[in-house]
């Protein structure tokens, strides 16, 4: 008989972002190893048989902890599944994956975020006048220090050390299964070729100037580091404007308001915002973005474990990031991509993106990433192999009891 598994997710909503995505493809993932699989969400709107959406008809967007609980409690007394796998702290779980990182650790970097002292100090001290977060991280806690809590699932060993760090989870009670993605995605060359002319049209470039495109694709432009990409830019223009050879580009896809963004990117170099600068707006297919430029770029200061970067190196592009995302410990630094030790160092951003304007360094990279066949270590089917693994040994613990 197939092994039942519920995955507990707030809303099923893939154009959420990327925790719920990564649910979705976990969930097919662990479908195509014989598990039988269902996502119980508090809201979404899906016709999909294997998805229980538990708290359709509650006000507002979101639905509350503890109301959604208690739904939880009746489905899972009225269902019977052999692993409870949630993505939100719930002690009732057999295993606890959450894909945003801690709740105490996401404060701090979000705080950090804002590079000024006197806004950081007060972001910190106001950030649990939020209700529903002031009750996650005291879920959260409380399921650290329960004696017969959740095996925590971390995405990364930045989130397991958050645990430690923030709650003192003991070693025995976590294991790290890295974030994964689904790889070999099909590319539409079709979109890709347009996307490229737009961009190109948008620079006022030809193909024959050999411009070096790099992406930078969020949500959250502050949190990511946009504005540290931007002065990491514009000394990078600096410098190459008394150099000959390829030239960067910065593409900007993404959801975030770019008004901010483009006046700061005029302020610090006028040419630079106008030349060298392009705001997308959000893109569909990151596949078809990726297949067209040269360098992904995420100087974060806060990311578990970036599907966006990792993504990337399934496309074998050189990427930038920082070590505040946990995507960064699946590759090597200085062979598949550059790791910025510090979110804010602007002079280390701007160096890495001249060092990839070398058309031999992005080769080299390249190479690298498929020779070391790093495919395979982010691959969603490798996170579905390790879960299948520790969920097994869950069963062999309980029918030890």
């Amino acid at each position: 008989m197939k092994k039942k598994i519920a995955i507990i997710i707030e809303r099923a909503n893939i154009a959420m972002g990327g925790a719920e995505r990564s649910v979705f493809e976990l969930a097919a993932a662990l479908k195509a190893h014989d598990l039988e699989v269902d996502i119980l969400a508090a809201k979404g709107q899906t016709n999909a048989r294997s998805i229980r959406i538990l708290c359709p008809d509650g006000p507002g967007k979101r639905t509350g902890y503890l109301t959604f609980a208690k739904a939880l409690k009746k489905h899972l007394s009225e269902n019977n599944y052999d692993i409870v796998h949630s993505v939100l702290p719930f002690d009732f779980a057999d295993v606890y994956q959450p894909r945003g990182g801690t709740y105490a650790e996401s404060v701090l970097r979000n705080a950090v975020s804002y590079q000024n002292k006197l806004l950081e100090s007060y972001k910190r001290m106001t950030a649990f006048a939020n209700l529903r977060r002031t009750t996650l991280l005291r879920a959260e806690r409380k399921l650290c220090r329960g004696p017969n809590g959740p095996v925590i699932a971390a995405i990364s060993q930045y989130v397991a050390e958050q645990f430690k760090q923030h709650y003192g989870v003991a070693n025995g009670q976590i294991v790290v299964i890295s974030n994964g993605v689904k790889i070999n995605k099909r590319i539409n060359t079709a979109e890709a070729g347009k996307l490229h002319t737009q961009i190109l049209a948008q620079f006022g470039l030809k193909e024959a100037d050999k411009p070096v495109f790099f992406l930078f694709v969020a949500n959250n432009f502050r949190l990511k580091g946009l504005a540290v990409l931007l002065k990491a830019m514009s000394v990078y223009c600096e410098a190459a404007c008394r150099k000959t050879g390829r030239q960067a580009y910065l593409v900007v896809a993404g959801g975030g308001k770019t008004h901010k963004y483009r006046q700061l990117a005029k302020k610090l170099n006028p040419s630079m915002a106008e030349r060298n600068i392009v705001f997308l707006g959000p893109i569909r297919h990151i596949q078809n973005a990726l297949s067209i430029i040269d360098v992904a770029i995420l100087p974060t200061f806060y990311d578990p474990c970036s599907r966006y970067i990792l993504e990337a190196l399934a496309a074998d592009k050189p990427v930038i990031t920082t070590r505040f995302n946990g995507a960064s410990e699946q590759f090597v630094n200085n062979r598949h991509g550059k790791v910025i030790e510090r979110s804010e160092d602007v002079p280390a951003l701007a160096e890495a993106i001249g060092y990839f304007t070398d058309t031999n360094n992005i080769q080299k990279v390249s190479e690298a990433i498929v020779a070391d066949n790093l495919k395979e270590k982010i691959s969603i089917n490798r996170v579905a192999r390790q879960l299948i693994s520790l969920y097994e040994s869950i069963l062999q613990r309980k029918d030890q009891k």
